[in-house]
């Protein structure tokens, strides 16, 4: 099941039970998630894209290196960068790692909370949302001709009237190729798909 509707109701399912956010890296390939969504406070986002914690994150390297689900506190690795003590300023005190599916697609979700630790029963729900949502986002691997010609000529740089009119189809009918492979691939925009596309050699 590959469906942007389906994948939206489970992640409102993580924000509810993620009282200060989760941030979600599904199927990472390459160092880049084909998936990635964050409710994270925005500054510690800033903050952590500025200062590239993405390669630092002892949260990620756990995930990286192993299968399951932890507790934040449970993750004995170095922290140089003093990443857990920066996430608890801005409310991110206690947290819940959760990895899944093969090292070269592997899905890694952490989720928040400010309060307390989280239960295990409340653990064991996040980590059946987090392995649903690597299962309905396992990327496509093929695309109808159509489909690739039509992302291939937005590609190029060519608006939706050229492209309509290089391939001989009606405008209408190039936005229909363009929005079935953006659901194919799982993805929001069409620049979104176009750079999808290029990762799994389909451009």
């Amino acid at each position: 099941m590959r469906d942007t509707t389906e994948l939206n109701r489970l992640f409102a399912q993580l924000r509810s039970a993620s009282p200060v956010g989760y941030s979600a890296g599904l199927h990472i390939r390459f160092a880049s998630p084909l998936v990635a969504e964050s409710t994270y406070d925005p500054k510690w986002l800033e903050h952590y894209a500025a200062n590239a914690y993405a390669l630092r994150d002892p949260m990620i390297a756990w995930g990286l290196s192993c299968e399951g689900s932890t507790r934040w506190s449970e993750i004995e690795l170095p922290d140089p960068f003093q990443i857990w003590r920066q996430a608890a300023e801005f409310g991110l005190n206690y947290g819940v790692a959760v990895s899944c599916g093969p090292v070269q697609s592997r899905s890694i979700v952490g989720c928040a909370r400010a309060d307390r630790e989280f239960t295990d029963q409340e653990i064991s729900k996040i980590v059946t949302i987090v392995r649903t949502l690597h299962e309905i986002s396992e990327p496509q691997t093929d695309l109808t001709q159509a489909q690739i010609q039509a992302l291939r000529c937005i590609a190029g740089g060519d608006r939706h009237a050229a492209a309509a009119a290089k391939l001989g189809i009606s405008e209408s009918a190039l936005k229909a190729r363009l929005v079935s492979a953006r659901e194919r691939l799982m993805a929001r925009t069409t620049s979104e798909a176009i750079q999808k596309a290029k990762e799994i050699k389909l451009l």
